[in-house]
């Protein structure tokens, strides 16, 4: 034991030996320090040292020593690690994309084998015998046919020819059933197939014939320093009011980011300062409500090579009135016509407004789409087939492309289904509509007024529509992968460039 005063100035007494095993220091009264040692085993040793005391026992306690990192250091340091997360996140995902893409390309090439199969099986069938059971060629070429197919993977629907409905099939109106091929009375027939394909980027459906892909690559101008302002595109938007200011916005500058060279708002009054506020590359008509609109829009349309109508129009009678006038006078003018959002409200409840006109295109989503139906077939749609609903809607109109927005693009003029499959992501923001009316505008103008050797006799608007439908698509899927649930509208039109760069120039 040994006392120790907290004002002793004298030599220091510390233990040296690492074989101590323990030392305890107690505090007693009048500043007295009680020092008990214990000793293992005999023999330890004490050892004194020279150093002064420069206090009392607490100021013996060392101070940490904190390394001097500076704090813009440390900061660049974890942006950088962010960075390189956030890179290779990235760069997995697109391998888990790129691995996606292959596996549906091989299977749509195994459906599109299996689909010759059965249609030489139906061939055979409606040559010999339209009611005969399945013959020794038939049933050898099911036995292929289930040879193709890889264990445990089910036929899908898409790639599926169907010959028509069965006996349950649904009442029509005269003129829509002198319009409607008879299936029955011609079972080997073509005429009302139901064709599904899908594509997607990869080599597989790059090499296919068919493709609609290749022929939305035939229609984009080339890059030319002989064209003036204006010949790749004037593009006119019918729509904003005082509630709806994004919609017209969205896909007036969609069409000037896909390669229109003018965009026209024609809006309301009250919508027109804050669409001009969005963008001064716009050309803003504050007409839409006036009393001489018709005659205000009208003198501008000889200038415009094509029309959409609908985004942010709104329900007021007198807006609507307005753009069935302007249809009407687009339609003498035979340009082409782009019908969305509220201007579906409108053909649904004045189908004449654009029945019958070839160059009407509609783009309804699952609701509006509903609404088109049962206005045009007077009985609830049959949620089950939607391309036969959407071919029977097309025919019904006469013939007008019909754009079924949903999880599968569907697009048809009552002649064959064509599905746009184009990777997009889960993420539905409001205004994706917009921007495809405003690309398909700009699309339909360069579809209309390429030759026929470009499309390859295949419905321009039908080209034009899988054109836009692949581009928003690939805009969300790029915008998605860079903003995740944040994506907005703004977000994939910032996409425009490079997706339509990848999709149609590479």
């Amino acid at each position: 034991m040994l006392r120790y005063s907290s004002v002793w100035r004298g030599p220091i007494i510390s233990f040296a030996d690492t074989n101590l095993h323990c030392m305890k220091v107690h505090c007693l009264k009048n500043n007295i320090w009680l020092l008990n040692v214990h000793h293992p085993c005999p023999g330890t040793t004490v050892r004194q040292i020279s150093s002064q005391s420069a206090g009392g026992p607490s100021s013996k306690r060392p101070k940490k020593q904190h390394a001097d990192l500076a704090l813009d250091s440390v900061t660049k340091r974890l942006l950088e690690q962010s960075a390189e997360a956030e890179q290779s996140f990235y760069q997995m995902e697109e391998q888990r994309l790129q691995a996606e893409d292959h596996r549906r390309e091989a299977k749509h090439a195994r459906e599109l084998h299996m689909l010759q199969v059965l249609g030489q099986i139906f061939s055979s069938i409606a040559t010999r015998n339209p009611v005969a059971t399945a013959t020794p060629n038939t049933a050898t070429a099911l036995n292929t046919m289930e040879s193709t197919m890889q264990p445990g993977v089910p036929m899908s629907t898409s790639g599926q020819m169907r010959f028509g409905r069965s006996s349950h099939r649904r009442v029509r109106s005269p003129q829509s059933q002198a319009e409607w091929p008879s299936y029955h009375s011609h079972p080997q027939s073509n005429a009302g197939l139901v064709l599904e394909r899908s594509f997607s980027l990869g080599t597989a459906a790059r090499r296919g014939m068919d493709d609609i892909l290749p022929l939305v690559k035939n229609i984009v101008p080339q890059l030319t320093s002989k064209k003036h302002k204006g010949q790749d595109g004037r593009i006119g938007i019918i729509g904003g009011c005082q509630e709806y200011t994004g919609a017209p916005y969205f896909a007036a500058i969609s069409a000037l980011k896909v390669g229109a060279d003018v965009s026209h708002v024609f809006c309301a009054k009250a919508a027109a300062t804050v669409i001009k506020s969005y963008s001064p590359e716009l050309i803003v008509h504050p007409v839409l409500d006036s009393p001489n609109a018709v005659e205000e829009i009208e003198k501008w349309l000889p200038r415009l090579h094509c029309l959409v109508v609908g985004p942010g129009l709104g329900r007021d009678e007198m807006l609507l009135k307005t753009a069935k006038e302007v249809i009407e006078k687009s339609k003498a003018r035979d340009i082409p016509i782009v019908i969305d959002a509220d201007g579906l409200w409108l053909v649904a409840q004045q189908p004449s407004v654009i029945q019958g006109y070839k160059k009407g295109i509609l783009t309804p989503n699952y609701m509006e789409f509903t609404q088109l139906y049962e206005a045009m077939h007077h009985e609830p749609l049959d949620s089950s087939d939607h391309q036969r609903s959407a071919m029977e809607l097309s025919v019904a109109m006469g013939n007008l492309t019909v754009v079924l927005k949903g999880e599968d693009d569907l697009i048809t003029d009552g002649k064959k289904v064509i599905l746009c499959r184009q990777e997009g992501s889960g993420c539905r923001c409001g205004g994706q509509g917009d921007l495809l009316s405003g690309s398909l505008g700009v699309l339909a103008h360069w579809a209309y007024t390429s030759s026929a050797d470009m499309t390859k006799s295949v419905n321009p608007s039908v080209v034009a529509a899988f054109g836009a439908c692949s581009l928003t698509r690939q805009c969300n899927r790029q915008a998605f992968h860079k903003h995740w649930r944040a994506t907005t509208t703004t977000d994939m039109i910032q996409e425009i460039s490079s997706a339509f760069k990848k999709l149609f120039e590479s």
